[in-house]
Order: C-alpha cells, then structure tokens, then sequence
C-alpha cells in the first residue's frame, strides 16, 4: 500500500548545509521539509563571534546567522520540524523517515547535512567555558586569541595542524598530550618540533579548565598521568585537537562511508544510493567550514532536483526508474 503522501525531498539537519540545501530546493519548487536535529543549526549555535561567512563585514553571532539561514530557506516555502531522525529505511523508495521514534515521512530523495560534532573532554568546566575562551576550531576561532598564550590538548594530526595554525596568533601554544610523544605523521610532527613558537606539556592531562566565576578562561589545573602530581598554569584560551566526529551512526551499513564515519560521496553529492546525498561536515572531513558547508548544501539541492527531473522524465516516456536503492561495487 502507497503512503499517502510523499515529501519530494527530505534534509536532515538545519546548519548551514542543511539550511542552503533548503533553499535551493524551496527555490527549485521542491517544496523540502527539514527535520532540524539537535542542536537546531548545528556546531554555528555554539560559536560565538563568526567573521569568515562572507557578506559580513562586522562579526555575527553563531546562533544570529542560524536563524537568518533558516529564515531565508523559510521566504521560498521550506518547512522546518523539531526532533531527530531516529530511524531510515533506504532500501526502497520512497524512503521511509522516522523522527523522534514516532513520526513517519515518506520520501522521494533524501539530503543528509547532519554534520558533525566535536570531541570533548568530558569536563563540566569545559562545557561551561565554551565560547569563553574553550573552542574546538582554530580556523574560526583563532584570531581571537591575538597575543594571547594558549594550549591545545591532544598529539594527532589534528591537534598538531591546529597548534601550528594558531601560532600566527597566539604568543605561545603549548601542546598537552596524555603520552610521551605525539601520534601525528612524521611529517606534521617535525613541523611542531620546528616551531620556536609551540611547547610540549608530555604525559599530561586536562583535569580542570578554570575561569567558570569569572565567565572566560583564565587557566588549567593540569595532572601528570605517570606522578599523579597537579599544576596550575594561567592560559587564555584551551582548543581541543582530538578531532570530530560525524553524525552519521543512522547510516552504517547502509552507506559508504569511510573509517571515520564520514560518508562518501561521487559524482558531486551522490552517495551509493539513488535518491541520497549528502553534504556539510557528514561528508566533508577536511575543510569543516560553514562556508564550504553551504557550498555543498547548494550542490545537493542542485543534485536531487536533477535526479528528481530526470525520474519524471523517464516516467513520462514509460521508462520505468529504479524502485529500488542499489549499491555501488
């Protein structure tokens, strides 16, 4: 028995991926609903000041440009709804949704900007901290911290490209790493090692971020995994180097993605599945900005109103399209 009615498109998440890809889709007469996740808007809701989303010549607001990104999809006629996609079935079409355990949407084509979402610590000073001298992304948030002293906790490439990024800023960028040596490549390794401006704080963790009273960073209470033995040091601001996450557990084993979870796309937005794509910080593991994020939300709506067109086509001249979701080899 056919649902009763069938979304044209569906996009799931409502940061700047899923918020453009709304837009052009709206725009395209598509009429696409966007189930908005948690938290609505994504990593922007977090950020405080953003200065690198062209046409903004004064800073804004993370959660500002959330809002007006959803405002904007909303003027074409994209309709947005509350909750979390907490089912998928890909396997026929139209794809079946299920948001919240409850809510069931059938679909023509699926848009996945479910983004992805920085790893933490753990601690309740660094949740509370966060915005205030504690962040997860050097390339936004690292002009901020011009002539400041800083530290980045973790020893991967991640954590060494963004000490070596926020030595253009800061005075001093010391690295604290829980081992005695880095598990960066070789190369990202000696580069570290080559910069007067970066330090090394070795078998060490984060066991407190201080500053909560005063509302920003003012230091870290330091402890050394092999004496047990706690220090203070004063520091301006802490960013964590020990990489993201994708949101993209929903899709395992019935997408490809690669050993990090991101999914992997061909073609543009494609993934294996007819009917899906995907964009944003799910699918993109090396640039992870707003800006690129749109981008790539731009090019799914453009994706699925092509895919959608064609199938339409091929209806009209009794072709009948695929019903079901292939795999690539």
């Amino acid at each position: 028995m056919s649902p009763e009615k069938v979304e044209n498109v569906f996009i799931i998440g409502s940061g700047p991926a899923g918020c453009t890809a709304a837009l052009y889709a709206a725009r395209a007469n598509l009429n696409p609903l966007v189930v908005e996740g948690l938290p609505p808007g994504g990593q922007l809701t977090i950020t405080t000041e953003v200065e690198n989303y062209p046409g903004f010549v004064d800073a804004i607001q993370g959660p500002d440009l959330v809002v007006i990104f959803k405002q904007q999809a909303e003027r074409f006629g994209a309709r947005f709804i509350s909750g979390t996609v907490t089912a998928i079935d890909l396997s026929q079409r139209p794809f079946k949704v299920t948001v919240d355990d409850d809510d069931v949407y059938y679909t023509k084509a699926v848009i996945i900007a479910s983004g992805a979402s920085a790893k933490f610590l753990g601690l309740e000073s660094e949740t509370a901290l966060l915005g205030r001298g504690v962040s997860a992304c050097a390339t936004c948030d690292g002009f901020f911290f011009r002539d400041k002293e800083i530290i980045v906790v973790g020893g991967g490439d991640t954590a060494v490209e963004e000490a070596t990024f926020l030595t253009r800023y800061a005075t001093k960028v010391h690295m604290v790493h829980r081992r005695d040596q880095l598990r960066a490549s070789k190369v990202m390794q000696e580069r570290a090692f080559r910069n007067p401006k970066i330090a090394f704080v070795w078998n060490t963790v984060v066991e407190e971020i201080l500053g909560v009273e005063e509302g920003h960073v003012t230091g870290v209470r330091l402890q050394n995994v092999e004496t047990g033995k706690t220090t203070r040091m004063p520091i301006d601001g802490v960013f964590l180097g020990i990489g993201h996450k994708p949101n993209t557990d929903l899709f395992i084993g019935r997408l490809d993605m690669n050993d990090a979870g991101y999914l992997l796309t061909h073609d543009g937005t494609k993934t294996n599945v007819h009917g899906v794509f995907a964009c944003g910080d799910a699918q993109d593991w090396v640039y992870r900005q707003a800006v690129t994020a749109a981008g790539t939300g731009c090019m799914a709506a453009i994706d699925a109103e092509r895919f959608l067109a064609e199938e339409e086509a091929e209806a009209r001249h009794g072709t009948e399209p695929p019903v079901t979701a292939t795999r690539s080899s």
